[in-house]
């Protein structure tokens, strides 16, 4: 996965291990942890580009872009953050969903185009945290 940038952005995990699998090996973020603070598991990176967009999401909003119904259903932890990683191409996007579900992360949505032309799926992290992969077309216009 071609990853080419995220915001300034930290998920709150409660199951740091499970998270460094899904952001560190299956997404493949350049995530190091601090070498001054022994014993931390916090990990980082100043080394992927800065934000396209910071959004304030409804969660009603959010439950309909991805299940279609403006209600967030139960069997999903409800999302305290959405953070999307602009990729390269929509056939990059479908080549992340591949990589995603092979490695065990099952997506609350497949690759598909949204009204306003972005082409996204979804997963949620451990935490609930919504992770989107994308090709926004515009950002990638001359």
């Amino acid at each position: 996965m071609d990853i080419q940038s995220i915001a300034s952005f930290a998920v709150i995990t409660t199951d740091a291990p499970a998270d460094r699998r899904l952001f560190v090996d299956t997404m493949g973020l350049p995530l190091h942890g601090p070498e001054e603070v022994e014993g931390s598991d916090y990990v980082f990176s100043d080394a992927v580009e800065g934000a396209k967009h910071f959004g304030v999401w409804p969660l009603s909003e959010a439950a309909e872009s991805c299940f279609g119904t403006t209600t967030w259903p139960e069997t999903h932890p409800v999302p305290q953050a959405s953070v999307e990683f602009e990729l390269g191409s929509p056939q990059d996007v479908e080549a992340a969903v591949e990589e995603l579900q092979g490695r065990g992360h099952p997506m609350v949505h497949g690759s598909r185009t949204e009204p306003w032309g972005q082409v996204i799926a979804r997963l949620q992290s451990s935490s609930g945290v919504l992770v989107g992969v994308c090709f926004t077309p515009w950002y990638h216009e001359a």
